[in-house]
């Protein structure tokens, strides 16, 4: 693989793309899992994970390194597919999800599975270890940042908001939120279960620096990363628009394929639209 210095937006679409499939061959293999959300955020992961981070599993036990936490926990099987990818554990691993003994749970295991900071799941969780995280590297006195995946269903959480308080207080601006807006949730639309907008403003009012960008276009994801990046003097809260189930035709803003598999006529469809082999 190329240095992320070096890698090109095709490739880092061409990554995106193998992430995908591998979503839809795990979860097909399992005969469950949660292929909408995992879709939907597979450019924000790509691009962390091959560019952004500053990250290798050599240095998983340093705390010298940009670090992740992916707290709509449900989306595992892209995380896990970005791990295999970067060398954490094998790609052949991937197979293995939700099986009896393996290392890759429905949800991340920290315990578990190589590559993974935080157990999650419980929904609100992640950016109050995200800030700790953030606040420790600090103390280190160690430039590094802590990029934290949220759900939109999960902005319901009264947690995320304290969590928001605690890190406009303290002015981490080492810590990026990226609020995967896909629209969806498991109930359906998140305007018709939890109303979330005026969104960018209510994170505004709670004291964070606040981009928007279109979470599928891989052009404006490196652009909007690189800006957050840069800021400095509060935390930053990325809203990436995206579509739950991006890249297969009848997964794409489909509520039914929050949590659901595949079955075999799906699968096929799904691995041609990917342009992988069935």
């Amino acid at each position: 693989m190329n240095s992320p210095d070096q890698i090109s937006v095709s490739e880092l679409e061409a990554k995106a793309l193998a992430l995908r499939r591998h979503v839809i061959r795990m979860i097909y293999a399992a005969g469950s899992g949660h292929p909408g959300g995992s879709l939907s955020c597979a450019d924000v992961i790509a691009a962390l994970f091959f560019k952004v981070m500053d990250h290798s599993p050599e240095r998983m036990g340093s705390q010298d390194r940009d670090h992740f936490i992916l707290s709509k926990g449900h989306a595992a099987p892209v995380y896990y597919a970005a791990l295999a990818e970067c060398g954490y554990f094998p790609t052949e691993e991937l197979l293995t999800l939700r099986k009896l003994h393996s290392r890759l749970q429905g949800h991340p295991s920290r315990v578990k599975t190589p590559g993974v900071e935080m157990s999650t799941g419980s929904l609100g969780q992640g950016l109050s270890v995200a800030n700790g995280l953030a606040l420790a590297l600090r103390l280190l006195g160690l430039d590094r940042k802590v990029y934290c995946l949220c759900g939109d269903g999960e902005m319901a959480e009264g947690q995320v908001w304290e969590a928001a308080m605690f890190a406009a207080h303290y002015h981490l601006d080492n810590v990026i939120a990226i609020v995967d807006r896909n629209g969806l949730q498991i109930d359906g639309r998140t305007e018709e279960v939890m109303s979330l907008e005026p969104l960018g403003d209510k994170w505004r009012a709670f004291g964070w620096h606040v981009l928007f960008m279109d979470g599928n276009d891989m052009w404006q994801v490196l652009d909007t990363l690189a800006e957050a990046k840069g800021h400095k003097g509060s935390p930053t809260v990325i809203i990436a628009r995206t579509v739950k189930g991006k890249g297969v035709s009848f997964m794409e803003n489909n509520v039914g394929f929050h949590g659901k598999a595949p079955n075999a006529k799906e699968y096929e469809q799904a691995m041609r639209e990917l342009g992988g082999e069935v």
